[in-house]
């Protein structure tokens, strides 16, 4: 294509002019962005905890469902709360992998036991979990409660059993935990923000 110069400065010309025109106010008709649906629009958003460290980090987790049709909840995404004052929206990649945790599909979402001399794992329900620990510390701590030591000194002490308790439970039930434990003479006691 060949362009003369008087061609090139009448295209240069009202594409000035046009431009210039319109920057002034004097548009034809009022310039419309196209506006797209954001993914998270309809989604419900929840405000929780990083369940890793006790950082206690904060996120937000969208989910999909229809509450009025009694449709079960699904975590769509998960990021950091930029109002939390603990991470201000950030995560460590732990945290950031949140969602693949909760759509794991090696995600244990039952109680599981081992019997003594098996090599598999057979599902069992909550009530038999608590009945099965409950019984087994019971055991453990008649057999082995320590009451006084060598010198005839009242100690109070059950060293055969550990217990590692959840470092994203709030204060008060750390306090409980704690005292539970403690009051049934429970020495190995840690908490997992310190692995």
């Amino acid at each position: 294509m060949h362009v003369t110069r008087r061609q090139f400065f009448k295209v240069c010309g009202a594409g000035l002019s046009g431009s210039s025109i319109a920057l002034m106010g004097f548009s034809p008709t009022a310039a419309l962005a196209e506006v797209r649906t954001f993914k998270l629009a309809r989604a419900t958003e929840t405000r929780n905890m990083c369940p890793y460290c006790s950082v206690s980090c904060g996120v937000l987790i969208y989910t999909m469902g229809d509450k009025s049709k009694n449709a079960k909840a699904d975590i769509i995404h998960i990021e950091g709360d930029p109002d939390n004052p603990v991470n201000r929206g950030t995560l460590c990649p732990k945290g950031a992998g949140l969602l693949d945790m909760v759509k794991s599909a090696n995600r244990l979402k039952y109680p599981e036991v081992r019997e003594p001399g098996s090599s598999e794992w057979k599902r069992i329900s909550w009530d038999d979990a608590v009945t099965r620990i409950a019984t087994h510390m019971k055991k453990d701590r008649d057999a082995n409660f320590i009451e006084k030591n060598t010198d005839g000194v009242t100690v109070n002490r059950w060293n055969t059993t550990g217990f590692l308790a959840s470092s994203a439970a709030g204060n008060e039930i750390g306090y409980l935990t704690h005292k539970i434990l403690r009051s049934l003479g429970n020495v190995a006691f840690d908490t997992q923000a310190r692995i």
